[in-house]
């Protein structure tokens, strides 16, 4: 259990992750969107905390394994596909839950006293890029810094 404490590529990828929800709440409320806690926990936002964590995760494989390992090529990979789904699948599944969510309301109000209840489907699902470039530059500071002095002081 203690080499799993020692896992500094797996370290930096969770304290990027947590550091990221952390700071949600604060730049959403920064950008004018209020004060939400549900940002602790919820997928969507900025930053794309998926995003951080799959940066720093391969930063930190790089610097330790070698940018040739095959270990740091699986991750570069692993994470272009997590930022990628979290721009273009997921933020396309959000747009769609707005537009279904906006005939459920539609549908209710045409069937006022009908057995049609209006469904609310999350639509904070994905991230803008700039979303995902915030979380990832964050990941990649993240990953570097505790890597480094895991590395080079440890």
């Amino acid at each position: 259990m203690d080499k799993l404490f020692l896992n500094i590529p797996l370290f930096s990828a969770a304290i990027a992750f947590v550091l990221t929800q952390l700071l949600k709440p604060i730049i959403n409320a920064m950008l004018g969107n209020g004060w939400n806690w549900r940002y602790l926990i919820t997928t969507g936002g900025m930053p794309s905390s998926h995003s951080a964590a799959a940066a720093s995760l391969t930063v930190s494989v790089g610097m330790s394994e070698g940018m040739d390992s095959t270990f740091f090529a699986i991750c570069v990979f692993i994470a272009l596909v997590i930022m990628n789904d979290a721009m273009n699948v997921r933020y396309e599944t959000g747009k769609q839950a707005e537009l279904l969510n906006k005939w459920s309301e539609f549908l209710a109000e045409l069937h006022e006293n009908g057995p049609f209840s209006p469904i609310a489907f999350k639509t904070m699902i994905g991230h803008s890029a700039t979303q995902v470039i915030a979380g990832a530059i964050l990941g990649i500071i993240v990953g570097a810094v505790f890597t480094y002095l895991r590395l080079f002081n440890g």
